[in-house]
């Protein structure tokens, strides 16, 4: 990391996993280049809500737009953020929002999702 930006210990509390995040950049930037995978990763630009978390402990700073579609203004002052918007302002504790594995579509088939034609 750069001399000069602070180095934040993340969280996930659904699993315990940890790492180290640069104030600079997004949640889901540090998570992805030391190989972890706690959050699920989407389209990386905030439009698909796909690596929706809640903030728990610490607090982060936006990098850019958040999707309404996704973290309303109430959510947002709830904790919730896009973890590909938000970069950490020093250690943090977050859960995933959503799943913490992404459904995947093949065809008709739909794997990750309960069947619902039973």
């Amino acid at each position: 990391m750069d001399a000069g930006r602070v180095c934040a210990t993340v969280t996930i509390a659904q699993t315990d996993e940890r790492y180290a995040c640069a104030s600079g950049e997004s949640l889901l930037a540090g998570m992805a280049k030391l190989g972890r995978r706690g959050i699920p990763v989407g389209c990386l630009n905030g439009g698909c809500g796909v690596c929706k978390v809640r903030v728990l402990r610490g607090a982060v700073h936006r990098l850019g737009p958040i999707s309404r579609a996704h973290v309303s203004a109430d959510e947002e002052l709830d904790g919730y953020a896009l973890a590909c918007r938000v970069a950490p302002d020093g250690d943090v504790e977050l859960e995933v929002a959503g799943r913490l594995r992404k459904p995947f579509f093949c065809g008709s088939a739909c794997v990750g999702t309960p069947d619902l034609n039973k």
